[in-house]
């Protein structure tokens, strides 16, 4: 199908940004939030608030992104920062084959690191993991400017939830730096030739760094607090996948905790308010009504929620992602104004902007696009094997959650309990939603789990006693980075317990 009005293939600039949860907008109903950029691409697009990230995990989460496909499909639901990308078509090299110029700015998140999957050229931004290779262009940019290494000596660690303003110049901000270079790269575009772009924030996921303007324009206000479920409270209840977690990334006082979730916030408003130079740039060259716009991210963060942090969980600060498409000028099939309520994964970006290029999908892709009539029933997530094992499976407005290790099942009313403060697994007025539920949820396991069922039940193995562990790299910890960190063995992972 043809997006413009002159019957030439459209741009497409796909915008990633790095553990911001989806309800976390204003056009999600979150109040305290400015997100004024993404609320106006709404207005001018679809928004998808029923939009979640099949696992719940960087590595895996881009790689269902970038392939249009399930963790099933792609073979990751952990973390594997040795693993490499799998033998699938990619989204850039699709668009590639169809004519396109195709560029990245920022993170990509896959090993090697300097693996374009597809795109002409990458310009890359890496959260300092030269210990994985090199070399990353945000560093040689700090370099040029006279900071040699010194994009780190904030002190802040990618994986933990202390925070401090930003402790160089503002330019030097790799929020700024991204949207620069996506500007520059826009302006040096081949214009003979429709263009891919990918714009990947390596914010808001920690280090907790904003820039001190954008932090007091929260200090002023109230902000909304972290939640906690009646399931949550006693920690010797959880699941031992949660019990592993409890107190590992952050141990904070309310008042602590609520001064983290202002510099969390004040990281997305910056990252949106960023994205107006980007948008500025495609409006002065002209570019504004043959471009298509999608916004999304990885995975969410819970941010204290039921005493959790970070991603890998179901509950929605975790799994929900935003999800926002915006067509070229006076494309009907992308719209204006519309709220579209169906199930949606990263799978399906994919065939989405391929269908609206009017280019095939790879029939490798197990995703469809959001813009068709074909819709799904659920969406089926996980994350993690063995102990740390987590499923889910929702139908839009019930949500089941199921902890294979002591077989812990919880189930929500999203729309009359958003936030899953109260389990329903054990009511029996909700015996019927939980069994039809636990049947989709079996006819999507896969990778061994199907030896966790019997007699079409959820079952489990037997819970495990878990222990705290310490925390010796500080999640990941970052150093001075000049002269560069040594190579190490790419399959270590820092950062998680």
């Amino acid at each position: 199908m043809e997006s413009t009005t002159e019957g030439t293939r459209p741009n497409i600039l796909v915008i990633t940004a790095d553990q911001w949860p989806g309800p976390l907008m204003g056009v999600a109903g979150h109040l305290a939030i400015e997100t004024p950029t993404l609320d106006q691409l709404a207005a001018n697009g679809r928004f998808y608030p029923n939009a979640y990230t099949e696992c719940p995990i960087c590595i895996p989460a881009r790689r269902s992104l970038m392939t249009g496909t399930s963790p099933e499909a792609h073979g990751d639901r952990i973390f594997q920062p040795a693993l490499a990308m799998p033998n699938l078509p990619t989204m850039a090299q699709t668009f590639r084959d169809a004519g396109y110029q195709a560029t990245a700015v920022g993170k990509l998140h896959v090993y090697p690191q300097r693996n374009r999957i597809g795109f002409d050229e990458v310009i890359l931004s890496e959260e300092g993991r030269g210990h994985l290779g090199g070399p990353d262009d945000y560093d040689i940019f700090l370099t040029d400017q006279g900071y040699p290494g010194r994009g780190y000596l904030h002190g802040m660690s990618n994986n933990e939830y202390g925070w401090r303003p930003w402790h160089l110049p503002e330019h030097c901000h790799a929020t700024n730096w991204a949207s620069e270079q996506m500007a520059r790269t826009i302006k040096r575009r081949d214009p003979t030739r429709p263009a891919f772009w990918h714009l990947s924030y390596i914010y808001p996921h920690p280090p907790i760094v904003p820039l001190q303007s954008y932090f007091d324009r929260y200090a002023r206000r109230t902000v909304d607090a972290p939640v906690s479920g009646n399931w949550a409270d006693e920690t010797e209840t959880l699941p031992p996948a949660l019990q592993t977690v409890r107190n590992f990334w952050a141990n904070l006082s309310d008042e602590q905790l609520m001064d983290v979730r202002r510099a969390f916030y004040a990281q997305c408003t910056h990252i949106d308010h960023q994205l107006r130079v980007v948008l500025g740039t495609l409006r002065e060259e002209g570019l504004a009504n043959d471009t298509i716009i999608l916004f999304t991210s990885d995975h969410g963060d819970l941010l204290g929620d039921h005493g959790l942090y970070a991603k890998r969980y179901m509950y929605e600060w975790s799994a929900r992602v935003p999800m926002i498409l915006v067509g070229t000028a006076g494309d009907e099939c992308v719209g204006h104004h519309i709220v579209d309520d169906r199930l949606v994964g990263l799978q399906d970006v994919m065939p989405t902007l391929l269908d609206l290029a009017g280019i095939d999908a790879p029939p490798t892709c197990t995703g469809q696009s959001m813009i068709g009539e074909r819709q799904r029933d659920v969406m089926f997530c996980e994350a993690l094997d063995g102990v740390k094992a987590t499923r889910m499976v929702t139908d839009g407005r019930y949500k089941l959650i199921w902890y294979p290790c002591g077989n812990h099942v919880q189930l929500f009313d999203l729309d009359e309990d958003p936030r899953e403060i109260i389990n329903l697994a054990d009511e029996p007025a909700h015996t019927d939603i939980r069994l039809r539920l636990e049947a989709a949820m079996i006819s999507h396991l896969h990778g061994g789990d199907e030896a966790w069922v019997a007699d079409g039940r959820l079952t489990g193995f037997p819970s495990q006693e878990v222990s705290q562990v310490p925390n010796r790299d500080l999640s990941g910890q970052r150093g001075v980075h000049y002269p560069a960190p040594p190579i190490t063995d790419p399959s270590h992972i820092v950062g998680t317990p």
